[in-house]
């Protein structure tokens, strides 16, 4: 995929870039069953409350919740938070697990795009901000958009 190609994003975890300090980003894929598929198309899924735990040299979502269709899944007892497994390279899942067990990161989940017909998550290492970050970064924000709105009545 080229760097112009914008991502077809499904949905997005706003509460991780207020609670954390994201770093640096991995690219996820998920194992889904048929009837999750189906409902992440009608875009039945939030990642609000989810998080990623690193055990056994694996990477598992937990918390997401992916609301199930009524048509599609008449013969499964679906469970909308079930955990699911997270599809890195080894080499990726080894940073992330060094990371997180020296230096105090948190893997977070940031959003959920489409990649041709795969689902893909996008992580994050974050460190989480203090109440005093998190004023800062909306004092920030704050400033930034009434800058904008100065220059466009200036013009």
């Amino acid at each position: 995929m080229s760097k112009k190609q914008k991502l077809n994003i499904i949905a997005s975890n706003k509460k991780s870039r207020h609670e954390y300090s994201l770093e640096s980003f991995y690219v996820a894929g998920l194992v889904l069953q048929g009837w999750e598929l189906k409902s992440i198309r009608q875009g039945r899924i939030q990642l609000k409350e989810s998080y990623i735990i690193l055990k056994h040299g694996e990477a598992w979502l937990i918390g997401a919740h992916i609301s199930p269709l009524i048509t599609a899944s008449t013969h499964i007892n679906a469970d909308p938070t079930r955990t699911r497994k997270l599809l890195l390279h080894k080499k990726e899942l080894e940073k992330l697990i060094g990371a997180v067990a020296r230096q105090g990161y948190t893997v977070v989940p940031v959003d959920m795009h489409w990649k041709d017909s795969l689902v893909k998550l996008n992580i994050a290492l974050g460190k989480g901000k203090k109440l005093y970050d998190k004023r800062a970064s909306a004092k920030e924000r704050d400033w930034k958009l009434s800058k904008t709105r100065l220059l466009k009545s200036q013009r």
